[in-house]
């Protein structure tokens, strides 16, 4: 069993917010208002912590999902130093999800308010219109203003899930602020300071322009934009996936011009996504969002092959490393007991640990049982034989499933009807008088009465 872990050192006796009570304040933004500005005053945060002890407490806690650090010694002064630092969380809002791979920085900058560092919440409203090439084969689609608005907020409520709202540590930006106002004549200062070889240095563009691929101006100007941004935050500090260093090495290049000191850049861990593949993405389904309930959560950890139930447990969870190491020793024997302690870890951390038991218990009862859950709706199609497609037609709305997604659930033999697989959509149901129990992919129940 996991025991129950005490607080860190520089989390003890700091004062902590209620996130249902206060929004972000959001800095000369008037395209946010309403839900995302201030609703009441907060008590200030304790001073800046800074001494060695806690310092190295807290890079020792980070070295467990740390890939590398630009650098350690650089680090070690700015948090020491006593002063608050200024740490850049910059987002291109392409889609309105966080999941848990974001997260995990998310944490660490928890901690690092905790110690009463302010976190920079760059909304990249500007970039966003042009788009991150980063690890693309092609260029990405222009988002319109409105989505970019409505993917903003739901970032701004996700991250609520986990950092602190105090706004003596906590500050939203967007980078039109600066990049509506500057005029043709600047950029091209800024672009003057890259050499085009510097730029094409980049792996993705290399590969593209091996391929014969289109690389289009705006995508070059990208890198360039991502770290004038440090400037402009004067940034002490950023965390970043590995796939963006280049775009925050850019920013130390660009600091370093303007005179500043260079931010320190902390990249972390990648994971392959719930199937095992690719890193968690929204595009290839094989993720876990933080706007996810906690039983989508728990489902979705328990989806995850065996040989990433370790690596999970490293970087999505606190469990101390020597439990983690005890784990890897006994996995082989019984990945299934571990699977539940990771997936209870993970909604635990985000939804508390009765929430977490609940689900526990839910999908044991359901899933090892073999039992339909007793809130399953009941959909009551008012006669008493129905085409397979239709009878899934009534189960979601047209929000929750396309009808092709419905199709492809079918033809994938996502579908059972009283344990038998749905094989043709076109499948001709006679439903009993007291009704038939559906399954749909791993987690969607229903009761289906004439």
């Amino acid at each position: 069993m996991i025991k129950k872990r005490k607080s860190p050192k520089f989390q003890q006796g700091l004062e902590k917010t209620q996130f249902s009570d206060i929004g972000y304040n959001i800095k000369g933004n008037k395209n946010f208002k309403g839900s995302l500005t201030i609703k009441k005053e907060v008590k200030p945060m304790k001073k800046v912590i800074s001494e060695p002890q806690v310092v190295q407490e807290v890079i020792d806690s980070f070295s467990r999902i740390t890939e590398e650090i630009f650098s350690l010694e650089e680090l070690k002064k700015l948090l020491s130093s006593g002063r608050q630092l200024k740490m850049k969380f910059g987002v291109d809002v392409t889609a309105p999800d966080l999941h848990i791979g974001h997260a995990v920085n998310l944490w660490m900058y928890r901690k690092l308010q905790e110690m009463g560092h302010k976190i920079i919440f760059l909304i990249g409203d500007f970039t966003t219109q042009i788009g991150d090439p980063t690890g693309k084969s092609r260029t990405r689609p222009i988002i319109p203003p409105e989505e970019i608005r409505k993917n903003a907020e739901a970032f701004i409520k996700q991250t609520k899930m986990v950092l602190h709202d105090d706004p003596n540590i906590v500050e939203v930006r967007r980078n039109s602020e600066w990049y509506d106002k500057l005029s043709a004549k600047d950029l091209l200062s800024l672009m003057s300071m890259v050499t085009h070889d510097r730029l094409m240095a980049r792996e993705m563009f290399r590969k593209r322009a091996q391929e014969g691929k289109e690389i289009y101006e705006h995508e070059l100007v990208y890198p360039i934009l991502q770290g004038y941004d440090s400037v402009m935050l004067k940034a002490d500090l950023t965390i970043i996936g590995s796939d963006q260093l280049y775009n925050e090495m850019m920013g130390r290049f660009f600091q370093e011009k303007f005179r500043q000191s260079p931010q320190v850049i902390i990249t972390t861990k990648i994971t392959p996504g719930i199937d095992g593949k690719e890193k968690q993405s929204k595009s290839l389904g094989n993720y876990i969002g933080l706007a996810h309930s906690p039983r989508e959560k728990f489902g979705q950890v328990m989806s995850i092959p065996d040989n990433l139930i370790i690596e999970y447990f490293k970087v999505y969870t606190e469990v101390p490393f020597e439990e983690i190491t005890q784990m890897e020793k006994d996995l082989p024997s019984d990945p299934m007991k571990f699977k539940f302690l990771l997936a209870k870890e993970i909604v635990q951390r985000y939804h508390g640990e009765r929430i977490a038991e609940e689900e526990l218990q839910w999908f044991k009862k359901t899933f090892s049982g073999r039992e339909i859950p007793e809130e399953a709706p009941m959909i009551s199609l008012g006669r008493q034989s129905a085409n397979a497609f239709e009878i899934l037609r009534r189960c979601f709305t047209p929000q929750e499933k396309s009808n092709s997604e419905i199709r492809r659930l079918i033809k994938q033999g996502a579908v059972k009807l009283d344990n038998r697989t749905v094989v043709s959509q076109d499948e001709v149901i006679l439903l009993p008088t007291d009704g038939m129990k559906l399954k749909v992919g791993k987690r969607n129940w229903f009761k289906i009465v004439p």
